[in-house]
């Protein structure tokens, strides 16, 4: 399996709906940040499936490196 890319070093605010299926980007390579696009293809990495519980901004991690996937963890301030 290969390293994740870095998308940014910073988590990415996100309003997100209570019910809604969320797919984070492990790899680092969408367009579509933080969520994924299909770009892991061939990566051996694969996108983190999340539920909202309920209505809230939450921060999902952009540097893919965060141990609490797929939030911000602050793991960024170590890269």
């Amino acid at each position: 399996m290969s390293e994740p890319v870095v998308a940014q070093k910073a988590p990415y605010p996100v309003e997100v709906t209570a019910g809604q299926k969320y797919f984070w980007c492990a790899c680092g390579r969408s367009q579509a940040q933080p969520f994924c696009d299909g770009s892991h293809k061939d990566s051996g990495m694969t996108p983190t499936v999340w539920s909202a519980k309920e209505d809230k901004t939450l921060y999902f991690c952009g540097c893919k490196h965060t141990a609490g996937a797929p939030f911000c963890d602050g793991a960024h301030a170590k890269l």
